[in-house]
């Protein structure tokens, strides 16, 4: 397990005297902003403000941790002078530990960084497996969280959460099954099928969702005129989908769709072709988000179409840094030589969310303060406006979704071209969904 202080707080002594020299920079420069918030007259040293950050580095969930290192290093630029929490400035101290792509891991990561890290704040990304059970190491020690990259339902319910409840101390921001659903009935109807679809459900919280009867794919299709084959839950790493693809083959399946983790789909799709099953659509959820995944791929990923919740046209920027979307991705691929990924906006929103909760909180110390704090956010981020308070239930604020396909790209293999946008019209289109050739 990786435990990486990425962002340092300052020992007393030094700390005293930073605080003083801030306070007075501040005072010549007319009480200048500092982390991106203006603060009142500077009080005495104050001390350290700990974020606790757990995320997948390794493992088959990497991918969604690809950009994390990136995004530290310039959350540790914007605290570097500490944050206003009340009236003081507090150093900050981040935490980053790596769930493994392990749900045991994350709990005991989560578990770690409350009993003996004591962080006042806890934040978590990236799939059920890791954001869970860190989430129920929050509530049932006590302790704010926020969450971020899956679909609510699979973190509200798979949870056991009830909408009229909730929970007490652990809040999400993303879009829904919902979204997703309605992205994915967008870009099918754009093209001449025979409206069969092929599901692919692994038997885990997301599967399980996305395969639910009454809240998940079935239900939702079936209204729309979609003939929905479901083999049956396969094993997450599974090595053989001969069974499901002898299924879709029977079912006469021109659309194959599900929520499924990169190496599950390299499997599937390369078994596909290889038995001779080649549908016109492939709308896969989780397992081809980002270029990594389909690179693996190679010729094969060509086409394939997905959702879409981030990416350099979205037409939002940075509460901490001003940079627009545009400019972070260059930023990334400048730094890094990479392809911009889809959770690059989210992991620095998450950071932008903690930065005005704490803005928000009057005492570090209070805890209830800074879930309440978190429960009334409403801020402009990377990825969108995040807001708690207008539901689906008192502990998820939605963000917009729009639907992608691979194609041929220039600088990188491939691209990510937005080709769905219904339900998020300010988000611009950059083309049509083609069929598989």
């Amino acid at each position: 397990m990786n435990d990486k202080r990425v962002v340092h707080g300052l020992s007393d002594p030094k700390r005293r005297r930073v605080i003083k020299t801030l306070s007075a920079t501040a005072m010549s420069a007319g009480l200048g902003s500092l982390a991106g918030f203006s603060p009142p007259v500077l009080a005495a040293a104050s001390r350290k403000v700990k974020i606790g950050f757990v995320t997948p580095l390794t493992g088959p969930l990497a991918p969604f941790g690809e950009a994390d290192k990136f995004v530290l290093e310039g959350i540790k630029k914007v605290f570097k002078n500490g944050i206003m929490v009340g009236d003081r400035i507090h150093p900050v101290d981040v935490v980053v530990k790596n769930s493994e792509s392990n749900s045991n891991k994350a709990g005991e990561a989560a578990s770690s960084l409350i009993l003996r890290d004591k962080v006042d704040l806890m934040l978590v990304a990236s799939t059920v497996e890791t954001i869970n059970p860190v989430a129920d190491q929050c509530e049932l020690n006590g302790v704010p969280c926020i969450s971020t990259v899956n679909p609510w339902q699979p973190w509200f319910f798979g949870r056991g959460a009830k909408p009229e409840s909730g929970f007490e101390w652990t809040y999400h921001f993303f879009w829904g099954l919902e979204d997703a659903i309605g992205v994915f009935l967008d870009m099918w109807k754009s093209l001449p099928t025979n409206n069969a679809v092929g599901g692919l459900f692994p038997n885990d919280a997301d599967g399980n969702a996305w395969g639910d009867a009454k809240f998940g794919l079935p239900s939702a299709l079936a209204k729309e005129g979609f003939d929905l084959t479901d083999p049956g839950r396969y094993q997450v790493l599974n090595a053989d989908f001969s069974a499901q693809i002898a299924a879709f083959k029977r079912a006469g399946c021109e659309i194959v769709t599900g929520n499924m983790i990169p190496p599950d789909v390299k499997t599937f799709w390369t078994q596909a072709r290889q038995q001779g099953f080649k549908p016109k659509v492939a709308s896969i959820a989780k397992g081809v988000l980002f270029p990594s995944a389909v690179e693996a791929m190679g010729d094969l990923a060509e086409g394939m179409s997905t959702e879409l919740w981030w990416s350099p046209n979205h037409p939002f920027k940075s509460s901490l840094t001003g940079e627009t979307a545009a400019e972070f991705a260059a930023a990334y691929e400048n730094a890094t030589k990479k392809q911009w990924t889809q959770p690059l906006g989210y992991s620095h929103a998450l950071f932008e969310v903690a930065a005005s909760v704490l803005k928000h909180t009057k005492d570090i110390d209070d805890r209830e303060g800074v879930r309440d704090a978190i429960a009334t956010t409403a801020t402009e981020t990377i990825v969108g406006r995040v807001e708690w308070g207008k539901g689906p239930v008192k502990n998820v604020a939605k963000t917009p979704l729009v639907g992608g396909q691979w194609v041929k790209g220039g600088k990188f293999k491939y691209d990510l071209v937005i080709v769905s946008n219904k339900a998020a019209t300010h988000i611009p289109l950059g083309g049509k969904l083609a069929l598989i050739a």
